[in-house]
């Protein structure tokens, strides 16, 4: 069962409008190398110190009563890295889906992935889908991990399912519209992001989520992935509430649409 708090109650008492706060909110976690390299470790220390603060933060999202978290793990780039690194990756992965189960449990997460399964050892593909079925039911804050994710690929496969249906004649070319490209991506029946942070100060959006992030609120930090606080993201979520969302038009448009 979750635990017993109060969204809104803990909304306000943190200072934030909970009639304001996004509904999705995804993060590009940056800087975890950076971080370790400046203080004379190893770039490992700076992921498994990583991992407390994607804990600390998907706490803060439950209690908030936020909708859904996307987080980018690993990117379909990250294959390029040194193979120590990489194996690094997906052992720390492993263990962080081993370890979080309870949490999971306790807070009532739906947890699900997004991204391609090539290439992603079969034990950590083992843990993964044990998380997903056995949080299927769950109805409370939806955990999404983009891991071997590119948005481009994203939509190649997207591409690639639409022209399948077409070329078995189950759909006309001239019918196609947002909602069916919406509907092959891997985030099919998941809500766009209201909200993006990036950590680390890059101003770029590194191939996440190209087509979901059309109209989200973009919102960059300096401080790396470590150094992100509960301090830092409530700063994140004060900023979304006073902004004006207008979707292309000129009508004042509430930020918790």
């Amino acid at each position: 069962m979750p635990s017993p708090h109060d969204p809104v109650q803990y909304a306000r008492a943190a200072g934030l409008d909970p009639d304001r706060l996004p509904r999705h909110i995804a993060v590009i976690m940056d800087g975890n190398g950076r971080w370790a390299v400046e203080r004379g470790k190893p770039r490992v220390e700076g992921h498994l110190r990583g991992a407390d603060v994607v804990r600390a933060t998907v706490t803060e999202c439950c209690k908030l009563g936020i909708d859904q978290l996307t987080l980018y793990c690993f990117s379909a780039e990250n294959w390029k890295r040194p193979k120590a690194e990489v194996d690094f990756l997906m052992s720390l992965l492993k263990q962080y889906l081993l370890d979080e189960r309870d949490l999971i449990r306790d807070e009532n997460i739906r947890f699900t992935v997004i991204g391609r399964r090539d290439g992603i050892p079969d034990d950590v593909l083992a843990e993964m889908d044990h998380n997903i079925s056995a949080s299927a039911g769950n109805t409370g804050l939806t955990l999404c991990l983009a891991i071997n994710y590119g948005g481009r690929t994203e939509i190649v496969d997207a591409v690639r399912k639409l022209a399948e249906e077409v070329r078995r004649g189950e759909l006309d070319p001239s019918q196609i519209d947002e909602d069916h490209i919406s509907g092959a991506l891997y985030t099919a029946g998941m809500r766009d992001p209201d909200l993006l942070i990036r950590t680390a100060g890059e101003m770029r959006v590194s191939n996440y989520l190209l087509w979901q992030i059309s109209y989200a609120e973009l919102w960059v930090t300096p401080k790396c992935w470590p150094d992100f606080d509960v301090s830092v993201f409530r700063a994140a979520l004060s900023d979304f509430a006073g902004r004006n969302r207008r979707f292309g038009g000129l009508a004042n448009v509430q930020g918790a649409v």
